[in-house]
């Protein structure tokens, strides 16, 4: 398993979210990332889900 890097932010720039959590490919980290944000209310806020490899796989403004 890989391990994936999820962050979340308030408009004002304060981070709401920083975690680390493993999937065992990008697709799942995606699915997982989502969830998650979905969980916090942080879908419409300012967020971004690394891969091991530092690609972005989600990411919001």
């Amino acid at each position: 398993m890989k391990i994936y890097k999820l962050t979340a932010f308030e408009s004002n720039g304060e981070k709401i979210l920083d975690e680390a959590f493993e999937a065992n490919n990008d697709d799942e980290a995606k699915q997982i990332g989502e969830k998650r944000l979905n969980e916090i209310g942080a879908l419409d806020k300012t967020h971004r889900c690394t891969s091991p490899t530092g690609q972005l796989l989600l990411f919001h403004m």
